[in-house]
């Protein structure tokens, strides 16, 4: 007995001394390369522009909490050798911070971070969250309808127009990890723990591909679509699904916002093999933000975004221009591109009318998986010199004194691969029009209606479609629904964040803001 305790005693000093030396050799790591040093040329320039030449030094990319660091403030080099670690603190302009390498990251945090509070919902589960932002690493650009979501996961969600991006997830994801990816770009991933109570602001590198890759995998369209329906009984659900979702509507009218619908639905969506199965929906929450002080000017009503986000699910809803083989087909193909989604090549093909057709029919560019054929994006237009006739398919109601005329009709429509299964991720359209009194020449103004859903969430187990009084009709004006308001409204559900012009607009007017929970 006693040779066995001794093992168990020498084991626990081995295992203790060995975590011991990990942590040290951890941070012997990082100071190596923090104490790398790199020659820096004279310049002038914002803080993330001169940390991006840090990058291009080191390779290692920079991710920082905003509240630490400012972007845009200018700053003075002076050419000549620094370390890593002294560079960022000239840089930054302060030494009170945490440089840490995570992978082929450089983390830069606060010393001090308090821990989050932990907040408890209705049904006890505790949840936090992660916000940040993603932009490009050369420009600075902030990246909108980037993919953000909890690695292994069904769970995410999508920037905004301004790149932002905001999850709210339960504790148990705490030791998760957090994957971004955007079109043409690097994806990237951390553990989520380095990144709580920060706003966390990411840089993509864009994905060069060699001209030579591109010759080698010169593709016949035509051939790649076919190939790309024969493959979608495997690229895609064969059974019914649910998707929770974020739903978002609103209209701009003179360049000022007129009102905003906002919506977390759970959508049971039958098996995207059956073309002609009908989605059901479920209200879950939703919010509504007018200006009261201008209701007489929202002079039109257009068109269900809900069912429009059901219809442009278009590997279930097979548009004809996605059927090339089909009985007059009137669209001609081209292979225009190669670019990267989720770190994987993708096909570009782009498509349009034939020449003579003079109807108002889509054109665009289809992005197809170069190894598995799934169709992962699409971005989709009425024909810009035929729009104008399709104006009367997108007004529902509208004052008989005023003229309304389409000027451009854009879609763009995503899919994420979960377990090896493609679900819709994001459809956003955004429709423009002027607008203008009957039998007058000049004074046209500009309207501009948008809708846009998110996926937050797939269930697969046990699935059964709604009871028909659970369901809300998706044909009908959705922001004609009456409802009522609470401040923590939206409570652990996740939602795009609003973008900076919206938030300021709305803080400005004089809003009423209704909400209805089910």
């Amino acid at each position: 007995m006693n040779h066995i305790r001794t093992y168990h005693y020498y084991w626990h000093i081995f295992f203790f001394s060995l975590l011991v030396c990990m942590a040290e050799f951890t941070k012997a790591a990082d100071r190596d390369v923090l104490e790398r040093v790199i020659y820096l040329a004279k310049s002038k320039g914002t803080v993330y522009t001169l940390l991006g030449k840090v990058s291009e030094q080191s390779g290692f990319l920079f991710v920082y909490d905003s509240k630490v660091v400012d972007n845009d403030r200018m700053v003075k080099l002076e050419a000549g050798q620094r370390t890593i670690r002294q560079a960022v603190y000239e840089i930054i302009g302060r030494q009170d911070i945490s440089l840490r390498i995570v992978e082929n990251h450089i983390l830069i945090n606060q010393l001090q971070v308090q821990c989050p509070v932990v907040t408890t919902s209705k049904d006890t589960l505790a949840y936090f969250t992660l916000e940040g932002k993603l932009q490009d690493n050369q420009s600075g650009a902030p990246m909108a309808y980037g993919t953000v979501g909890v690695v292994g996961t069904s769970i995410g969600s999508i920037t905004n127009q301004d790149g932002e991006f905001r999850l709210r997830l339960p504790d148990s994801l705490r030791q998760g990890r957090i994957g971004v990816s955007h079109v043409g770009y690097v994806g990237q991933e951390m553990d989520m723990s380095l990144l709580e109570a920060q706003h966390a602001v990411w840089s993509l590198e864009p994905r060069v591909i060699p001209i030579q890759e591109v010759v080698i995998r010169a593709v016949n369209p035509i051939r790649l679509l076919r190939e790309m329906l024969k493959a979608k009984k495997t690229n895609y659900a064969s059974v019914p699904v649910y998707l929770t979702t974020f739903y978002r509507e609103g209209v701009r009218y003179k360049q000022k916002f007129r009102n905003l619908t906002e919506a977390v639905f759970k959508i049971y969506k039958p098996s995207s093999l059956l073309n002609h199965s009908q989605d059901h929906v479920k209200l879950l929450k939703m919010s509504r933000i007018v200006d009261s002080q201008e209701r007489d000017t929202l002079i039109a009503k257009m068109s269900a975004g809900i069912d429009a986000c059901l219809q442009l699910d278009i590997v279930k809803n097979l548009p004809d221009f996605l059927l090339p083989d089909g009985k007059g087909n009137v669209y001609s193909y081209a292979s225009c591109d190669m670019t990267v989604i989720d770190n994987r090549l993708v096909n570009v093909i782009s498509f349009r009318q034939n020449k003579g057709i003079k109807e108002p029919l889509y054109c665009g560019e289809l992005y197809i998986d170069a190894e598995n054929n799934a169709l992962v994006q699409a971005r989709l237009e009425i024909n810009p010199a035929y729009v104008r006739q399709a104006t009367d398919m997108f007004i529902e109601r509208k004052t008989r004194k005023w003229k309304i005329t389409a000027q451009e009709v854009v879609y763009t429509i995503s899919y994420r691969q979960w377990n090896g299964i493609y679900y819709m991720n994001h459809i956003r359209g955004d429709l423009y029009f002027k607008v203008k009194l009957k039998r007058q020449w000049f004074s046209a103004s500009s309207l501009h209606t948008w809708f846009e859903m998110v996926t937050c969430k797939v269930d697969v187990d046990n699935v059964t479609r709604f009871q028909r009084k659970e369901r809300m009709p998706t044909r009908t004006i959705f922001s004609d629904t009456h409802f009522k308001y609470d401040a923590d409204f939206w409570g652990e559900f996740n939602v795009i964040p609003w973008e900076e012009e919206l938030g300021t607009v709305i803080e400005k007017l004089s809003p009423k803001i209704e909400q209805i929970e089910y």
